[in-house]
């Protein structure tokens, strides 16, 4: 039962994260990366952190604040730097493609580590996935900027940051729990990003915010950051960094879906093919032969 919950808030929050795609796009034409993870993240802790102190005795215990600090920069700072960054060279549709390979390196980097074994029903899962968000985003993926390239590297290296963090932080959110962990980690992140922005005048330009600037913001902070990295966190305390990362090819699927509902958008047979694609390779990926349960209780 564990596993089933961990596996579905994963799921969850790849899917708010693909709604944040969005907002980030949008912001992405009225301020810089830096302010722009400094918003999601700093609301995002001032959200979690009345929560995290309701809860006495979960904090991390002194001994874990160098490793919680250091995951948190890796994640809170590097990654959002790194993936804000990628959407101002690439598209939306080669970037989510780009972030899908999350699951194989967090498979491949997990092995190498010793941190969960590598199985071929796991690895034929992942790639099923990744090829459903190939389908998915056939259409987005034909036109593209000249520059593209260098954003793409951008945000494979931005689910290199993610993969790591999924990996090392499994034994500190046992320790401490999801939202004391999430919420320390997400403050070191947003201290980085404030202070740099400050240093940057990145924020200059909030001086000309409206209505729908001032929504996306708080939509990242609060359901990007706060609502996302928790269930992140949350899935992680209950099953493998695979089967957490593999949930990611979820992201783009629902940015679509959004897409189509609120904005008008077709949904196309490539889409819907996509959907069916990624879910079968979920399944695959996070599920075990009955046998295989039988024999012994190791979950790969």
């Amino acid at each position: 039962m564990g596993e089933i919950w961990g596996v579905s808030a994963a799921v969850l929050s790849s899917a708010i994260g693909g709604t944040s795609i969005g907002a980030t796009r949008f912001l992405v034409g009225a301020i810089d990366p830096l302010a722009i993870g400094a918003f999601r993240f700093g609301i995002g802790v001032l959200l979690l952190l009345p929560l995290a102190l309701l809860q006495p005795g979960s904090w991390p215990p002194r001994r874990d604040w160098l490793g919680v600090t250091g995951l948190g920069l890796l994640f809170f700072a590097v990654f959002p730097i790194l993936f804000n960054a990628s959407l101002i060279f690439t598209t939306a549709a080669r970037g989510a493609l780009a972030l899908s390979t999350l699951p194989l390196l967090t498979m491949l980097v997990g092995a190498a580590l010793g941190a969960e074994p590598l199985t071929a029903r796991k690895a034929t899962g992942v790639l099923v996935t990744i090829l459903g968000v190939a389908m998915a985003l056939l259409s987005g993926l034909a036109t593209a900027p000249p520059d593209a390239w260098g954003g793409d590297l951008l945000m494979v290296a931005a689910a290199l940051c993610m993969a790591l963090y999924s990996i090392w932080s499994k034994p500190f959110i046992r320790r401490s729990g999801p939202i004391p962990f999430t919420t320390l980690a997400m403050a070191a992140g947003a201290v980085v990003l404030i202070a740099a922005s400050l240093l940057r005048g990145s924020f200059a330009p909030v001086a000309e915010f409206g209505a729908p600037q001032w929504f996306s913001a708080t939509y990242l902070g609060a359901f990007g950051a706060a609502l996302t990295f928790y269930l992140w966190a949350f899935a992680l305390e209950r099953t493998t960094p695979t089967r957490v990362a593999i949930s990611v090819t979820v992201n783009p699927i629902a940015a679509s879906l959004v897409g189509a509902v609120l904005l008008g958008e077709p949904l196309s047979w490539n889409l819907v093919a996509g959907i069916v694609t990624v879910f079968a390779g979920i399944w695959i990926a996070t599920t075990q032969p009955h046998k295989a349960r039988v024999v012994s209780p190791e979950t790969s």
